[in-house]
Parts: structure tokens; sequence; C-alpha cells
């Protein structure tokens, strides 16, 4: 049977996983959940938001369960309509565009060092993020002439 993720995109969601395992003990809890959305400038996140993302591994949510959980929904439902709706969080005002520099300081401070992907979406100081997430689901399927 194979693996509905490639060696690359495996080797992302361990990334990610990394980032919001806060206490590197290889659970998510939900100690960790807080800490990342704080990290995001969400501060007061309810506990019951937190317990249904949670309950979603249907017990401990160690790396495993973490990509059965992507996995499934990457295969399942649109995930250009989940990242769309996590930009929500950097811009209240639903402009369609976040402030670059804030963008630029998370993706170098809480992921891996984003240069070329994150410079392809800048526009005017902003970052158009419907055509990052386009970019990000589908890839950049421009062809230059």
């Amino acid at each position: 049977m194979s693996s509905p993720c490639s060696k690359s995109q495996i080797q992302e969601f361990k990334e990610a996983f990394g980032c919001i395992d806060q206490d590197r003990d290889g659970v998510i809890k939900k100690q960790d959940l807080r800490e990342t959305y704080g990290q995001l400038g969400k501060l007061n996140v309810k506990d019951e938001e937190l317990d249904e993302m949670l309950n979603e591994g249907k017990g401990p949510i160690n790396f495993t369960v973490f990509l059965a959980l992507f996995g499934e929904k990457l295969n399942g439902t649109d995930p250009e309509d989940t990242i769309l709706a996590a930009f929500k969080l950097f811009h209240p005002n639903c402009t369609g565009f976040v402030n670059k520099d804030e963008f630029k300081r998370l993706l170098m401070n809480q992921a891996d060092k984003f240069t070329a992907e994150v410079d392809q979406a800048f526009s005017a100081g902003n970052i158009d993020y419907k055509s990052l997430c386009y970019i990000i689901t589908h890839g950049d399927e421009k062809e230059e002439s």
C-alpha cells in the first residue's frame, strides 16, 4: 500500500509537527496548540476549540497520527479552503492581503527559512494570500515564455 504523501510532503509535515510540538515530547497536547496560536498572535483560544482539534486524533497525537490526519484531509477535502481559512488569523478585516513584513517574520522565525517561495507572493508591500494558497495547492503552473 503506497503512502498518500510524497517524501517531501512527509518532511514538511515533520517540520510542521516540530513547530507545533512546543515542548518537544513527541505528542501534540493542548498547551502545545495554545502556545502555537499565541505565537501567531491569537491569545484567547477557547479550550473547546483546542479540545475539538485534539479529539480528531482519537487519542494522543504523535507524528504518525498527525500525518494520518493531514493525509486524510488532503485526500478528502479541498485543502485550499483550509489554508484560506488559516489566513484569517493574520487579517481580521478580510482584505485578501497580509502585511509582508509580519508574515515574513513569522515564516523566518516559526518555520523553515523561506525566501523565493514567499517573495513570489509579494505584491505592493502585502502578500496576496489567495495567490499563495493557489501555488501551495496547485503548484506554480505558469510557464514563462
